[in-house]
């Protein structure tokens, strides 16, 4: 059996995403239950050099939806990372995970030998599309979604490893 681009790129992003708007939804209901100014838990990193986690939302879901869209050859939607509250970060999430389920199999399968040309600060990286995908685009989703996670189990709230896996379909 193969798996298709669309089958390793689309619900696989989308389970992500989905499993970071209940761990969100977690830290959100520890702040107000525990009494914590939301803004500690959202500005909070695991190291003075990394990003908090309010930035660590915004690049996990520009790596979807950015990703996904060069595959499928399709501009995706600009967000203004203005984002700033639990309720600001889910309905970014929403509207990225809304996105992602507008790609269609036709607009992915078959990018695997696509170029996809990506500017990064100022040098320009060439892949072919599913090294894009499994290298780049996966590992930098789960990147930032396992370091949302790690600042909010840090900060206390009660999460484990299911909430980052997700609830077996």
């Amino acid at each position: 059996m193969q798996i298709s681009m669309y089958q390793a790129t689309i619900p696989v992003l989308v389970r992500s995403l989905t499993n970071l708007v209940a761990i969100l939804v977690k830290g959100a209901a520890h702040a107000e239950a525990k009494k914590i100014d939301p803004a500690v838990l959202l500005n909070s990193r695991l190291y003075p050099d990394m990003y908090p986690l309010v930035k660590q939302v915004q690049i996990a879901t520009d790596m979807a939806k950015n990703g996904s869209a060069r595959l499928a050859g399709v501009e995706p939607p600009k967000f203004e990372d203005q984002e700033t509250t639990f309720p600001e970060l889910l309905d970014r999430l929403q509207k990225t995970i809304t996105f992602l389920k507008t790609l269609t199999p036709e607009q992915i399968d078959g990018s695997e030998e696509k170029s996809i040309e990506l500017p990064i600060r100022g040098v320009t990286m060439t892949f072919t599309g599913l090294p894009y995908l499994l290298y780049f685009v996966q590992p930098n989703v789960y990147f930032h979604v396992t370091t949302t996670y790690n600042i909010l189990r840090h900060n206390g709230v009660e999460l484990g490893k299911m909430d980052f896996i997700g609830k077996p379909e």
